[in-house]
């Protein structure tokens, strides 16, 4: 996984960071040090966290951000070339990952979370690792998008909230080779978020455009906030 790739995991994580626990904000933030290559930081950050499960090792919320970590580790080993140790650290995120959801699969910032790194992983990994991501970054955010309209809140989200979620329906959809359901979504855009970057990328999609091809073209336009 590219160095930029573990910074978007690691900015996806700042959601789950918007609690009151005081010690899991501190753990959070000293796990930006990878974004200045603060290794260290990161590091104490992730011990942190460890220390947290020790004592609660079901919270869903520390778990998701647990494995988050994980990849971000799992990321640098890839860019070493380090696979022997970096697989194991992969699937260690995954399976930390998939338990949160297990153990609270209603929970928004669960889901949103473990989208939120499962799509951004999946544009720097092979096909055919990549198709497993996106099968569950889009089943999270199906379950997103179904409790948002249910609870009537989707609309009350800020227009980043709105963008990203539809965005990545549409853009998974569409390289799960469902190209019916991503239109769905993209369609569903360029009504409700005119004017916007998501409009922009939508209507390059509907239109057939080459760049929207591009296996980046639907990143992340910001930080994520729930």
């Amino acid at each position: 996984m590219k160095t930029m790739a573990l910074v978007a995991l690691l900015l996806s994580t700042s959601a789950a960071l918007a609690q009151d626990q005081t010690a899991l904000r501190r753990a959070g933030n000293d796990m930006f040090g990878a974004l200045t290559g603060d290794v260290e930081r990161f590091e104490r950050g992730m011990r942190t966290i460890e220390g947290i499960m020790s004592e609660n090792p079901n919270d869903p919320v520390v778990k998701v951000l647990f494995g988050t970590g994980l990849f971000a580790r799992a990321g640098v080993a890839f860019g070493r070339g380090e696979m022997e140790k970096a697989m194991p650290l992969w699937q260690s995120a995954l399976n930390e990952m998939g338990q949160a959801v297990e153990l609270a699969p209603e929970n928004i910032l669960v889901r949103a979370r473990r989208g939120v790194v499962l799509i951004s992983a999946s544009r720097e990994t092979p096909p055919a690792m990549a198709k497993q991501l996106i099968e569950a970054a889009v089943g999270d955010f199906e379950k997103v998008l179904q409790i948002r309209e249910t609870q009537n809140t989707l609309a009350q989200g800020s227009e980043h909230q709105r963008g990203e979620l539809l965005t990545s329906l549409g853009d998974g959809w569409s390289r799960l080779g469902d190209p019916d359901k991503a239109r769905g979504y993209f369609e569903r855009i360029t009504r409700e978020l005119k004017g916007t970057v998501y409009e922009e990328r939508a209507r390059a999609w509907l239109e057939g455009k080459p760049e929207a091809t591009a296996r980046d073209f639907f990143a992340c336009s910001g930080c994520h906030k729930e």
